[in-house]
Parts: C-alpha cells; sequence; structure tokens
C-alpha cells in the first residue's frame, strides 16, 4: 500500500516549523507506524536528506515515549494502544495522514516530532515518594490492604507518563498525569504520612511548568493509552482542598 504523509518538520527549539509532504510506498498493512516512518528515514537518508526524528524506545507499549498526534489524535486511532501498537492496516491505500509532535507549552519541541517531558519528571521529583525502613521486603499480610484500595493504586500506577492527556486537553492540563502518581501512593497506607504534603507539592509544581487548568470535559481519559480514570483527578481535588485547608 501507498499512504502519503504529512510531517511536522522543526530543526530545533524555537524554530520555525511546518508540514512537509512525504510519500511512504511498499506498506505492508502489517508494520507498525514505527516501522513505516523507519522506511520512510531510509528512504531519506539514501537521498542525503535529514530523516523525521522521532522518539521511541521499546516498541512495545509500555515506555510511551514513541507517543506523536496522528490525524488530530495523541497515539493515533486505537483506543488503549500508544503510538508503536498502531499498525498500518488501520489504514487504506491513498490515505493521507498528518503526524504532528504533542503540543503544549510545557512540552517544547526538541525536533521534529520529538519534545521535552521533563516537567513531568519535575513533578513526580516534587513529592513523588514514600518514607518507609529501608532492608528485606516485608511479609506480604504484614500490612493488610483492602483489594479495592490495591487495586486503585495499581490502576493508578499504570500510567506511564506519555503525556498524550496533556496533547489531547485543550487547556494542555496534566491533570490527569499528577493526579494518577498522586493516587498510586496516596491511597495506600505506605504513602499516608506524606499524603498533604505530596499532593500540594505536586500541583503546585505542575502549575509552575506552565500546564493548564482542568476543565472536566475527559478528553485526556479518552485518548490514556494506559485507560487511567479521570476519577483519579477529582481524587486529588479533594485531597488538595483537605490538605491547604
Amino acid at each position: 500500500m501507498v499512504v502519503k504523509l504529512k510531517v511536522w518538520r522543526q530543526a530545533g527549539p524555537g524554530q520555525p516549523g511546518k508540514l512537509v509532504d512525504y510519500v511512504a510506498d511498499k506498506v505492508h498493512p502489517d508494520m507498525s507506524f514505527l516501522e513505516m516512518l523507519d522506511v520512510v528515514n531510509e528512504g531519506l537518508i539514501r537521498k542525503g536528506d535529514d530523516p523525521i526524528a522521532f522518539d521511541s524506545d521499546c516498541r512495545e507499549g509500555i515506555c510511551g515515549s514513541c507517543g506523536v498526534v496522528i490525524d488530530g489524535i495523541p497515539h493515533g486511532p486505537d483506543k488503549g494502544a500508544t503510538t508503536c501498537q498502531v499498525h498500518m492496516r488501520r489504514f487504506k491505500n491513498g490515505d493521507t495522514i498528518t503526524i504532528e509532535p504533542f503540543r503544549a507549552r510545557a512540552f517544547p519541541v526538541l525536533k521534529d516530532l520529538v519534545v521535552n517531558r521533563s516537567a513531568f519528571d519535575r513533578i513526580i521529583a516534587a513529592g513523588g515518594y514514600v518514607s518507609m525502613n529501608v532492608g528485606g521486603a516485608p511479609d506480604a499480610n504484614s500490612l493488610p490492604i483492602a483489594k479495592a484500595m490495591a487495586d486503585q493504586a495499581m490502576d493508578s500506577a499504570q500510567c506511564i507518563g506519555c503525556g498524550a492527556c496533556v496533547a489531547a486537553c485543550k487547556n494542555a492540563a496534566a491533570h490527569l498525569f499528577t493526579s494518577a502518581k498522586i493516587s498510586h501512593l496516596g491511597v495506600l497506607p505506605q504513602g499516608e504520612p506524606e499524603r498533604d504534603r505530596r499532593v500540594v507539592r505536586m500541583v503546585e509544581q505542575m502549575d509552575r511548568e506552565g500546564f493548564g487548568s482542568c476543565s472536566n470535559e475527559g478528553e485526556c481519559e479518552a485518548v490514556c493509552p494506559k485507560k487511567i480514570s479521570i476519577s483519579n483527578i477529582a481524587r486529588m481535588n479533594r485531597d488538595f482542598l483537605r490538605a491547604i485547608v
């Protein structure tokens, strides 16, 4: 199959960018989206042109670094999947596909489809830890935790910090990411001692990074590759109000 691509090309931070047209031919339907980009880049390199810069690592839907906006949807058309899990059989022969980076003031473009997501790292560093004794792992039943509580923590801990929630939000809010990181520690007894301090520090850091406000419309949940629930945002807001009051 043959597909036409409109790819955002930008030489570096602060540089002007534009959509550039490419043609990807000999595309097999079983190729992943990133494999298709690899083939396009091989052709560009053979011609002596600068290849398209994009992030990827695991290519198994684990790390989320591959995230780009495909036809206006962060990570593309598949629900609960990262960009590297999208396959070319999702598209038709002759389709035109627009590929852009995640767009947010807090995610400055480094080059082409690569953005700087270190703002997420600083939010985690602001409060994402628990105080506990070091040493060997305690017995599994030494600290009883209700299954519902454990499930909540594990559901939140699935967040891979890809940034799709920010890219989908019209305000470029990071509330889904931040609330997931707060919840997976805050709902467990091990995270209780720092609960109030953690939520205040992480929310304040999120604001300092330049992310927008949450309008609670659910675009973030709709594109999240790990299907993180926006119920975490409600929990974060309650914890924040409790902590500051």
